[in-house]
């Protein structure tokens, strides 16, 4: 066999394989579209849509370290200081309707006092839509000065709720119906409750103001406050006060007591808040509380709180206060904080 033989032998061989294999080609077949994730800039910074849907979702949080120091109210740590760390994550869907944006908020919160003492809980959960608002969520008692001093709120802000709430830029007014199962008891009673609260605040210029009122029908009594803030100089100063007719889950640490803070803006990341509060038929902070404030006595506190922004979504917080009541032993107590939003 000569070369041109063998050349012409092995063309026509890799002819007939070449056509064996077209025969039996395997066609790939084409990649599903995938559908990338896309920025939702209709309500703020944060949010994208879901894939596949027109709903928009956000997710943020924060992670916080704490260390508490000297007397504890209510603590289970024997010693004067205790480490303690938090994560919370929030998670808030919104989408279109006729009756404009309809929000779900769902935010978990996990606490550590240590490896093993850990806790989880819903922290809230609500339907939002037309100014109605429905589930588990804060109630404006939760709202207070920008300090730490003042102790002019709910033992418990937290409730199963419904509400409406008219809101402008500039000002709200709203109506909420409280679940008040948490909230305060008088002796030999246990918390099972409702109550009605009322809530309206607004800003004009450099001023904003704030009244709450509420009444619990179980204790059948009620109690209202007021605070405002205006710029003044080099930071801010807050003003407020609370009147209860007697203890109930709207306010129960006092018949009556004044607050007063003075935010200081010493630069763009460092804030110093000196605040005092005085307090008239002291009560204190417990669940369990007497039928009235009758012969009780007064107490005064004072506190100072130190904020620095180290780095953007990174904060620094340190906080002491003093508190001195007529019937009880004086006690001071503070924290450091480090968090990291997100």
């Amino acid at each position: 066999m000569n070369i041109k033989s063998l050349l012409l032998g092995s063309a026509a061989a890799l002819a007939v394989v070449s056509g064996a294999q077209a025969a039996d080609a395997i066609v790939a077949a084409e990649p599903e579209p995938v559908e990338y994730v896309r920025v939702c800039d209709a309500y703020g910074t944060g949010y994208f849509y879901i894939p596949g849907t027109e709903t928009c979702l956000k997710i943020n949080g924060y992670i916080r370290f704490q260390v508490n120091v000297g007397d504890q109210p209510g603590g289970d740590n024997d010693s004067d200081w205790d480490a303690v760390t938090r994560g919370q994550v929030q998670f808030t869907a919104k989408s279109d309707t006729e009756y404009g944006p309809l929000t779900g908020v769902i935010v978990m919160q996990f606490n550590a006092d240590n490896a093993t003492d850990q806790t989880s809980k819903l922290d809230s959960a609500y339907i939002d839509i037309a100014g109605l608002r429905a589930g588990l969520f804060y109630s404006w008692w939760d709202d207070g000065l920008s300090g730490e001093t003042d102790d002019i709120g709910s033992v418990v802000t937290l409730h199963n709720s419904i509400r409406y709430q008219y809101e402008t830029p500039d000002f709200y007014a709203g109506l909420s119906v409280d679940e008040l199962e948490d909230g305060v008891f008088k002796a030999d009673e246990d918390p099972n409750n409702v109550g009605v609260a009322i809530g309206l605040g607004g800003k004009a210029g450099a001023f904003s103001y704030q009244i709450t009122a509420g009444y619990d029908f179980d204790n059948e009594d009620g109690a209202v406050r007021a605070m405002g803030t205006v710029d003044i100089g080099p930071g801010t100063l807050g003003l407020a006060g609370v009147y209860s007719s007697g203890p109930n889950s709207y306010y129960s640490a006092a018949e009556w007591a004044v607050a007063a803070e003075y935010a200081i803006k010493a630069t763009d990341k460092l804030k110093i808040t000196p605040a005092v509060q005085y307090y008239g038929n002291y009560f204190g902070g417990s669940k369990a509380v007497p039928d009235d404030f009758d012969g009780l006595g007064d107490a005064w506190k004072v506190g100072l709180t130190v904020d620095y922004q180290i780095v953007d979504n990174f904060y620094a917080k340190a906080s002491v206060q003093y508190l001195d009541p007529d019937d009880g032993d004086d006690s001071t107590s503070g924290y450091f904080r480090l968090q990291r939003a997100f």
